[in-house]
């Protein structure tokens, strides 16, 4: 049996996608987990051979729960089951340790194939944005991408600078470098060009 892990907040969509899997005779959902946090101690306690996860969830996105498993030496191989279908987003999950990239609305018939696939070792990522994602290179770091993504939330500066133990001068920096690296004119649009690309 492939033992599997669902991470997904939305309770509806977590029920739906255990229902899906119930039907098949060699996968069995073991643990279901409504965030990032949650998924990574079950992960621990009911050792799946699969993650199947949304990338958007609080706590920890699906694309740090594959990290942390992976810093973590847990050896489940991970399945992003998401509604972005953008190219910077499967980048970010192929760097991740992502096995698998599927789209929500894709066949049902194809999320155990692609479980089926993964646990034997294989990807299962979608070719047309395979090949996109390596088009176009996110230009953005890690730090600039979390000071981004927290200024796109409306916190200023200095509470930026408060939630990520960094000096308000360091935090404007990397603003600014994002910002000119977007070819934005402000923070507000430097984020909504980043999200169209899927690098937050």
């Amino acid at each position: 049996m492939i033992r599997v892990l669902i991470a997904e907040d939305q309770t509806m969509v977590r029920g739906a996608l255990k229902a899906l899997l119930d039907i098949e005779d060699d996968i069995e959902v073991v643990a279901q987990a409504k965030d990032g946090q949650e998924a990574l101690q079950l992960a621990k306690e009911s050792k799946p051979h699969v993650v199947l996860t949304d990338i958007e969830m609080p706590s920890l996105t699906g694309l740090e729960l594959a990290r942390e498993l992976k810093s973590q030496g847990n050896r489940a191989r991970v399945v992003v089951l998401t509604t972005f279908a953008r190219a910077g987003y499967l980048r970010r999950a192929l760097e991740a340790g992502v096995a698998g990239y599927l789209l929500k609305d894709s066949p049902s018939e194809k999320l155990a194939s692609a479980i089926r696939s993964v646990h034997a070792g294989g990807r299962a990522i979608d070719p047309e944005l395979a090949a996109e994602a390596w088009a176009e290179l996110d230009p953005l770091t890690d730090r600039e991408r979390q000071v981004l993504r927290l200024a796109g939330d409306g916190r200023s500066s200095a509470e930026i600078a408060g939630e990520l133990h960094l000096a308000e001068g360091t935090v404007r920096n990397y603003l600014s470098e994002a910002i000119s690296k977007l070819g934005a004119r402000n923070r507000v649009e430097a984020t909504r060009l980043a999200r169209e690309k899927g690098w937050l």
